[in-house]
């Protein structure tokens, strides 16, 4: 191909595009032809000159990794999809935006084929692909010792409302300082945002932003020429640091507003989509790739990936004669190996007491070390939560091996990278922060959620029991907020053996993020706990402590440390003539879940006296106690002072809780008639 016919393929893709994404926005009457607009050639020279991909084969591992943090851009996303061949037909364009289609409204990972993340809550998509780029060198530098089979680039679209969001400054900042040299964050830089020109809000001199943050920059001044971008990407491949191009683009380039925001997210209309073609001088039928395009596409992306791919395999058949256990147990972590049951081992608590954390802490290094892709971080809390693995050092350019990430004071980036990790393949993941903290990663733990990632977040300092930190360290409506998330399981468990199943429960998920939420104070050891917390904490909850008669007067549920209390509150009621059950409740996800049967065995519905016991907002525990049942938690911040103190006050004592339940209804029964004397 020569250059002049290149050049005139180039123009003909890029508008090809533009057009194809805007009949998209028209037809679904939503969506934003802005970013398809302006950013479509620097989609097309990524994808044509340096993107590998096998389109046929989407999730070969050694792909290199495009994310669009931009994901309101998702009708260009789709249309480049579609040209170079991945399983997204014209049909499925044209369904855009439509209820059970292949192309929502932003990306979608397992939903679009050829998406590799779920983006659209600007800035997160940066910190996955950060994520990405983290995951690719470690294992990397674990797994190229006799043959390179991990060895691809992360990229990056992202715009100016990526780079206001906050989170944008803590996944960069991260990257600068762990040198990510094969990421590329390629920036459509349009100077309009939704209201309004960017200078309504943000001057800022990105590339100056990010060169202090370690970053190698470049500025492409002019955002439709291909070889200018073509050649920063290039430069940007050769660099030891992570790599940010600026593009200087139009907003709407070719449309009748372009250069405003009233483009941004409006479809243009059918003059408008008229007036398009005629600027572009260009006159392809409606929804239609042009031959041209096609056979460029096909050669130029398509070949080429199932070269690289071919490629690929080679190196590892090579491997395979050469060394047939290296290459067993590079396919397992590449494929994402598991270790089942691996807490069967592990020695149950049969007394004494400890705080969850400390546990979790025992239960890490046992996992450690038997899944060498188990790789864990905290933000800047390790000592405190935890969550160091003891037998690794940190994760970071000098040392890609080690297996503990320092995220700095950056929760947010932590839960972002974290996700980006779990995308890319071949680790399982964790971090650790306080409790009170997850809501500066909460949008973080949604997108885990909806993405089906098994992620694994440890927060601990779980309550008030946290005590002289204060109410703006304590924990209060953290708890049940995570519980409103859809695909989620939060376990709180109540004593080491909990705490063993939990992280079993964690560490076995392949398609949802658990929450493992634990104390800093000592838990005491539950007597009863080795032998059922097991099969207990899979099922989210079960009977602990029984009633000592047939059938209990009432129930005692609870979560965690207060499972304790919940304890000594029943001997305490039975001195007083009340028989009651204990329910240890670590999820509420699981016992939800469970057979109707199972869940009548733990709260029988003819035993309606119940009262629940939580340090945290009540919310949420009316389904299990009923009308009839008390509650006994917090609606109200906590207070600094001594735990002991703290819990008093807010009334997480036997006493108070012995009260609570006797406001239940009565019936007037004589309720010790049912015990077996």
């Amino acid at each position: 191909m020569t250059k002049e016919v290149g050049q005139n393929i180039d123009e003909l893709a890029i508008n090809n595009l533009r057009v194809l994404s805007c009949e998209m926005i028209q037809r679904a009457n939503s969506g934003h032809p802005g970013i398809a607009l302006g950013a479509a050639p620097m989609m097309w020279a990524l994808f044509s000159r340096h993107l590998r991909v096998n389109p046929k084969d989407p999730e070969w591992s050694n792909r290199d990794r495009f994310v669009l943090s931009a994901g309101h851009g998702s009708a260009l996303l789709y249309a480049m999809l579609h040209v170079s061949g991945f399983d997204l037909s014209i049909n499925d364009l044209k369904n855009f935006r439509r209820f059970g289609s292949k192309t929502p409204g932003h990306p979608e990972r397992g939903h679009v084929p050829g998406v590799e993340a779920t983006t659209g809550p600007l800035g997160q998509g940066i910190g996955m692909a950060v994520g990405m780029a983290l995951a690719e060198r470690t294992l990397a530098a674990r797994l190229n010792k006799k043959a390179k089979v991990v060895d691809h680039f992360t990229y990056c679209l992202v715009g100016d409302g990526d780079l206001m969001e906050g989170i944008s400054h803590e996944a960069a900042s991260f990257a600068g300082n762990q040198r990510l040299s094969k990421l590329i964050v390629l920036y459509d830089s349009n100077d309009v945002s939704l209201d309004g020109p960017a200078s309504r809000s943000f001057r800022t001199d990105v590339c100056r932003r990010f060169e202090s943050y370690g970053w190698d920059t470049q500025l492409v001044a002019n955002g439709n020429d291909v070889d200018e971008i073509d050649r920063a990407i290039e430069k940007a491949k050769k660099t030891d640091k992570p790599s940010l191009i600026e593009i200087k683009t139009t907003i709407g380039f070719g449309a009748d507003k372009a250069g405003t925001n009233a483009v941004h997210g409006a479809p243009l209309g059918e003059k408008g989509l008229e007036n398009l073609r005629t600027r572009l001088e260009y006159d392809g039928p409606a929804f239609t790739v042009l031959p041209e395009v096609k056979a460029a596409a096909e050669t130029m992306i398509e070949n080429r990936g199932k070269k690289a791919h071919d490629d690929w395999r080679k190196v590892l058949d090579d491997l395979a004669a050469s060394d047939e256990e290296c290459f067993d147990e590079t396919v397992a972590v590449l494929n994402g190996k598991r270790c089942l049951n691996a807490l069967d081992g592990m020695t149950r608590y049969e007394s004494g007491a400890e705080a969850s954390r400390d546990t979790s802490h025992k239960v890490i290094q046992v996992l450690a070390e038997k899944m060498d892709n188990l790789v864990g971080g905290s933000a800047d809390l390790s000592s405190s939560d935890k969550t160091a693995i003891d037998a690794s050092g940190l994760l970071d350019d000098e040392h890609p091996t080690g297996r503990n990430v320092a995220y700095g004071v950056r929760e947010f980036a932590q839960g972002t990278i974290m996700n980006g990790m779990a995308l890319h393949g071949g680790l399982r993941v964790f971090g650790g922060t306080f409790l009170v903290f997850s809501d500066y990663l909460r949008g973080a733990i949604r997108l885990s959620a909806l993405q089906k990632l098994p992620v694994v977040y440890v927060f601990t300092h779980d309550s008030i029991a946290v005590g002289e930190d204060g109410p703006t360290h304590e924990p209060v409506e953290q708890l049940m907020s995570l519980r409103s998330l859809p695909n989620i399981d939060v376990l709180r468990p109540a004593d080491p053996n909990e705490v063993i199943a939990a992280w079993q429960q964690a560490i076995d998920s392949v398609d949802h993020p658990t929450v493992l939420v634990l104390t800093r104070q000592k838990l005491p050891v539950l007597s009863r706990t080795s032998k059922l917390a097991d099969a207990g904490v899979a099922r989210g909850g079960y009977v602990v402590s029984p009633q000592k008669g047939m059938r209990p007067s009432g129930i005692l549920i609870a979560s965690g440390s207060e499972v304790s209390l919940a304890i000594k509150a029943q001997e305490r009621l039975f001195k007083l003539g009340e028989d009651v059950s204990v329910v240890s409740m670590p999820s509420m996800e699981r016992f939800d879940a469970q057979p109707q049967n199972y869940k009548d065995q733990v709260l029988p519905p003819s035993v309606r006296r119940r009262t629940a016991i939580e340090m945290g907002s009540t919310r949420g525990w009316e389904r299990y106690v009923g009308l009839d049942g008390t509650i006994v938690g917090l609606d109200e911040f906590g207070a600094s002072g001594a735990m002991d103190d703290v819990l008093a006050d807010a009334g997480f004592t036997v006493e108070n809780v012995v009260l609570t339940f006797q406001k239940t209804n009565v019936t007037g029964e004589n309720h010790l008639s049912a015990i077996r004397l």
